[in-house]
């Protein structure tokens, strides 16, 4: 099962809103042929180990990092297509939560296939935690907020000029962070200070490019910046509160989408239902303090450089007001070293 989530990451980028899956065929403890959803609309892994196996898959276990799909879509069903190669047993990790796709470990059942669930389940769910999220019937995006700090947890030093605190690998990390988003976002001040382009670089170009979203209550993001003079290329969103008019149109007439809201949770809900599922949001202090504090925020991942930026540094969360009853304890999902950076990923 641990090779198959390692296969179901190959499909990062370029299968959403599909899940990634990956699958391995085996027997007597040797592998037979492995698979996995490379291409949204393509074969599904279960369909691609079989494939690969022929009739050596008759007899074998399939472990599958999600429940095989039971229903006729881009593909046809999974549980079909295992009943039909003989398998004689599945083990899988997550069930799968979309009405329209569950069902697959009742047909294999009912066929006469052992059936065997839950195996490294909580691993699968984190794999696909926005997909997941959206299946079970969210009405908001999944958030996931990156943030690179220091040692001592700030963003920026005291003269508030921006560089570079993680190392080249940690970025590259970013952009595939990106590429497996539909969207990733910035607030105003990160904007105007940064000028971002916010695309897909250094990897791999993903299947749908994410779309670039801009949290601006008065609707201050510059014609001349590189996010509105590309908004012909990669969709551009700007969120406003309907304060400034003039600058909307303007925005408008640069090809910019304006999305007005009058929080951070209507804000997500309007870019839910534009077909967000899952957005990145790149911080600043500000919007990180805000979405955490709004309770907005599903993973926290940071990347901590080697650096102390010291005395009148800003601090990654110095606009969060103190919780009732003392600060809060996040669940650490995860913790690498990527280059001479720490990457730590957290749930709420």
């Amino acid at each position: 099962m641990r090779r198959a989530l390692e296969l179901a990451e190959r499909g990062a980028g370029q299968v959403a809103p599909n899940p990634k899956v990956g699958a391995v065929l085996a027997r007597d403890g040797a592998i037979i042929s492995e698979g996995w959803h490379a291409q949204f609309g393509g074969e599904h892994a279960e369909a691609m180990a079989l494939r690969l196996a022929g009739s050596a898959a008759n007899g074998a276990t399939m472990y599958v990092s999600l429940e095989p799909c039971d229903h006729q879509g881009k593909t046809p069903p999974c549980s079909l297509a295992l009943i039909g190669a003989g398998v004689s047993r599945v083990v899988y990790a997550s069930d799968d939560p979309n009405p329209i796709a569950k069902g697959g470990a009742h047909r294999l059942r009912g066929a006469g296939v052992s059936v065997v669930s839950g195996v490294l389940r909580e691993e699968a769910d984190e794999l696909n935690a926005p997909f997941l999220f959206a299946a079970r019937g969210a009405t908001r995006p999944f958030v996931t907020l990156k943030l690179a700090i220091s040692i001592d947890g700030a963003i920026v030093d005291a003269s508030r000029k921006r560089s570079w605190l993680t190392g080249q690998e940690a970025r590259a990390a970013v952009h595939a962070m990106r590429a497996d988003a539909d969207a990733v976002a910035v607030g105003i001040d990160t904007a105007l200070a940064d000028d971002p382009e916010l695309t897909v670089r250094e990897i791999p170009a993903p299947r749908v490019a994410p779309v670039r979203v801009v949290f601006d209550r008065r609707a201050r993001l510059p014609l001349s910046s590189t996010l509105v003079k590309t908004a012909g290329v990669v969709p551009v969103v700007v969120i406003t509160d309907g304060s400034n008019a003039n600058g909307e149109r303007s925005l408008e007439a640069s090809g910019v989408t304006v999305l007005r809201a009058e929080d951070f949770a209507s804000a997500l809900s309007g870019l839910h239902a534009s077909g967000v599922r899952h957005l990145l949001v790149e911080g600043g202090a500000g919007i990180a303090s805000a979405l955490v504090g709004s309770g907005l925020v599903d993973r926290l991942i940071t990347f901590q450089a080697p650096v102390i930026l010291g005395q009148g540094s800003l601090q990654a969360f110095a606009f969060l007001r103190p919780e009732a009853g003392g600060p809060r304890r996040l669940h650490t999902v995860a913790r690498r070293e990527v280059g001479q950076d720490l990457m730590t990923v957290y749930r709420f």
